[in-house]
């Protein structure tokens, strides 16, 4: 069970309650996600276990895409309908135009201001432990990337707008939904959220977490994904066969001693090779091969 799971999360749960649910049925104790859903969101949760967890901190790269509802007039401390409400507003003169201009404007290089209900740490401590005891505290704008940013619904009678989202890890839904309602003048919240992709792993793919559990082991070990599979981001090196037992000591090669066959998209971090053997994670400094993950 050293690999990767595509799991659907179901609402609800939060993303660690995946994970002890899995540890429970596997019987292991190495487990860990690749990056954390809202109890109330849905979607694609990658599960890593076993010696798969140590290339969890590749994943950063990787581009989410998200299926999301707002709720225009309503603005919560959440910044979602679970939230406590915090004001109302008529949102009736609210128009198409102004919707669609306001989506078109929440695209490419965005600062956001991360919600004070989140799992962010502030001075050590998770920042929703901090809101929920009432501190007064300050959380840093930040700079993430939306690549795409389409309305894919909109019942302004209602005041509900469906959209998908393609962007950069770390990027917080919740924020996009109240950015748009206070840009409108009405205030919005999510109402709804499904991950549909992060990186290589896809909705239509994932497995409800109950029928995990219910499956065999061989029927579990059909969905384990191998690590390096995953790492879309990482380029691909293929190392000379004299260097092999020096690769998996931990030894650095030089520039003669290997070639890449794809160019890496994650700060010169490569997947490395030997006929068609994954051997682990290793980077190049000054044309030298030097290892940052051995996989025995």
């Amino acid at each position: 069970m050293n690999g990767v799971i595509n799991v659907n999360k179901p609402a609800g749960w939060t993303s660690q309650d995946v994970c002890a649910k899995l540890r429970g049925r596997l019987h292991i104790k190495k487990i860990g996600h690749t990056g954390t859903l809202d109890p109330m969101a849905t979607g694609v949760l990658p599960v890593c276990t076993g010696n798969a967890t140590r290339i969890i901190e590749y994943y950063d790269r990787d581009h989410k895409t998200y299926h999301a509802e707002m709720q225009l007039g309503i603005t919560t401390d959440t910044l979602d309908i679970t939230g406590e409400v915090l004001e109302t507003s008529d949102h009736t003169g609210v128009n198409e135009n102004a919707v669609r201009e306001a989506f078109k404007a929440y695209t490419g290089e965005v600062s956001q201001i991360p919600p004070k209900y989140s799992a962010l740490k502030v001075n050590g401590r998770r920042a929703y432990e901090l809101a929920r005891e009432g501190r007064d505290f300050e959380i840093k704008a930040r700079e993430v990337t939306i690549y795409r940013n389409e309305i894919t619904s909109m019942d302004l009678e209602r005041g509900l707008i469906g959209f998908y989202v393609e962007c950069s890890k770390g990027t917080y839904i919740r924020t996009i939904c109240d950015d748009i309602g206070r840009n409108l003048g009405c205030g919005a919240c999510m109402t709804a959220l499904c991950r549909t992709g992060s990186g290589v792993f896809r909705i239509e793919d994932a497995a409800d977490i109950e029928d995990l559990c219910d499956m065999s082991d061989d029927e579990i070990a059909s969905r384990v994904i191998k690590p390096e599979d995953t790492l879309v981001m990482l380029g691909r090196i293929e190392l000379n066969d004299n260097r092999v037992i020096a690769f998996t000591n931990g030894n650095s090669t030089r520039s003669g001693g290997y070639r890449i066959t794809e160019a890496s998209r994650f700060d010169e971090l490569y997947r490395v090779y030997s006929e068609g053997r994954f051997l682990g994670v290793a980077g190049t400094e000054n044309g030298s091969l030097v290892p940052h993950k051995v996989f025995r």
